[in-house]
């Protein structure tokens, strides 16, 4: 979409822990996308969704590993 001679073209990253299946990514970066359609007005395929992943290891929280919780 272009406003005022700007096109519009939205992207959109998700941070999480390693752990899910590829279904269950595809079917959130497919929810994501049409949320983006719905409330921004984009065209869906100027939106890109791209899901960032970190090994258990690799991600702590409260001062705690994810694979030692």
């Amino acid at each position: 979409m272009a406003k005022n001679g700007v096109t519009f073209v939205p992207e959109v990253h998700v941070f999480c822990a390693a752990g899910r299946t590829r279904d269950q990514n595809t079917k959130l970066m497919k929810k994501i996308t049409d949320a983006v359609v719905e409330e921004f007005g984009a065209a869906p395929g100027s939106v890109t969704v791209q899901i960032i992943e970190a090994t258990l290891a690799d991600k702590i929280k409260g001062a705690i590993p994810f694979n030692e919780r």
